[in-house]
């Protein structure tokens, strides 16, 4: 079974890319794949496997 999670991504003034990086790569670390990232809404969506 997959479980999903979505953040708002919140642009800021400075270093938006390394923040987005981090953010990414945080999420990627405790098990999350990043499925779509939408232009419009500044939404991130996450998947993982909910019996890991």
């Amino acid at each position: 079974m997959k479980e999903y999670k979505v953040i708002t991504w919140k642009m800021g003034l400075t270093k938006n890319n390394e923040r987005l990086e981090d953010t990414l790569n945080d999420f990627a670390r405790a098990g999350w794949e990043a499925k779509h990232i939408s232009d419009n809404h500044a939404r991130i969506v996450f998947e993982r496997e909910k019996n890991r």
